[in-house]
């Protein structure tokens, strides 16, 4: 089989997390007991981790551009915690683009560090279009910071016109949004998205919870989810305009296991602030208040502590080769299945168990989408 050739704009600490798993599976993969570790399945379709092939990246962060990919992984403000212990082994002579700036960068993140914030490059934006096509580049990964919605919207037009998939890792909704959907779909392209769940994050484990609060006859009455860290997406998210698809995104995949929503005044998720000490950990405090038989009250307090950036890498992994079996079998628009797993905000909601036997059946050829 072929690599799967995919470009990435936004070269942080999610970018380098997927990269340091793609060089661990690639070097433990023949290992039984670590070949499916944090993996749905180790091949799909085929295809290991160690297929896919980084060969464009935008950023425009001046630390970044005009640096090979390998060197840019690890240059400020990235702050992840090396998973692979590969001591530098990655190696990729692909030079790091510049990107549109746009709203991609916001205001607020000069006033801190620069070793903790982005600093913008003054360099013209490539073409990214030309960039794209020079590298045969099949999918595109967006991982831009939230809020940057025009900057999202570019890369997803480039895509569009250049017949490239697009995998929206971030709360911009694309994917989701009926009129860029159909616009994929005419023109044949397999899409995955919106905004990129962990496996086992603060989404996944508050909707968890939820679903079997439903399916066991309790109601819930209220409930909250406030999340803290130290790396560039809480500094970040300290605009709190910048804010407004994200809030809907984290929101919309809890209430979608509810049968009846919950007043908006009785669900309160997103982010709380940002600890710079924390780096890439980033801590969940989570709490539901419901009642059970006979209106006795069930409470849940929670803490979940998980370091941020590689806890949505698996999604992406699966959703990177799920795409490439798509463009294969000559499908188009949105993938429900794999975009319901691995996404918050997909075009279509179900339990994660569902999802899961969904993408299943898509490996299998059963279900087209």
């Amino acid at each position: 089989m072929g690599k799967i050739k995919i470009a990435i704009a936004g070269v942080g600490n999610c970018c380098a997390s997927l990269i340091d798993g793609i060089d661990y599976y690639a070097h433990n993969g023949k290992l039984k007991s670590e070949e499916t570790l944090g993996l749905m399945n180790y091949k799909i379709g085929n295809y290991a981790p160690s297929d896919i092939e980084v060969v464009a990246a935008f950023d425009i962060d001046k630390r970044k551009v005009g640096q090979r990919f390998d060197a840019a992984l690890k240059a400020n403000p990235n702050c992840i915690l090396p998973l692979s212990g590969s001591n530098g082994r990655y190696k990729s002579g692909v030079i790091v683009q510049m990107g549109k700036i746009l709203d991609g960068y916001s205001e607020h993140m000069g006033q801190y560090p620069e070793d903790r914030t982005f600093i913008p490059a003054n360099e013209k934006p490539a073409d990214i279009e030309k960039i794209l096509k020079k590298s045969s580049a099949e999918i595109l990964l967006n991982y831009l910071p939230v809020g940057s919605e025009q900057a999202t919207q570019v890369y997803a037009e480039a895509c569009l016109n250049m017949g490239i998939s697009f995998i929206n890792c971030m709360p911009v909704f694309i994917v989701s949004n009926p009129v860029w959907a159909k616009r994929f779909k005419d023109k044949g392209i397999p899409v995955v998205g919106d905004d990129v769940k962990a496996q086992i994050g603060a989404t996944i484990v508050h909707r968890t919870l939820t679903k079997l609060f439903e399916d066991r006859g309790v109601k819930i009455d209220r409930t909250y989810q406030l999340n803290m860290g130290g790396n560039t997406d809480f500094l970040n998210m300290l605009n709190r305009e910048r804010l407004m698809s994200k809030k809907i995104s984290k929101t919309q995949a809890v209430q979608s296991q509810l049968e009846t929503p919950l007043p908006e005044e009785n669900i309160h998720i997103g982010p709380s602030d940002y600890v710079p000490w924390l780096k890439d950990n980033k801590i969940c405090y989570l709490r539901m208040e419901g009642r059970g038989f006979a209106g006795f009250p069930v409470t849940v307090e929670l803490r979940l502590s998980v370091e941020d950036s590689p806890n949505s890498a698996g999604c992406t992994i699966d959703a990177i080769r799920c795409v490439k079996i798509a463009r294969e079998r000559k499908l188009g628009g949105p993938l429900t299945s794999i975009s319901a797993y691995t996404m918050k905000h997909p075009p279509q909601q179900y339990s994660d168990t569902e999802a899961r036997d969904l993408v299943r059946r898509f490996i299998e050829g059963k279900i087209k989408q």
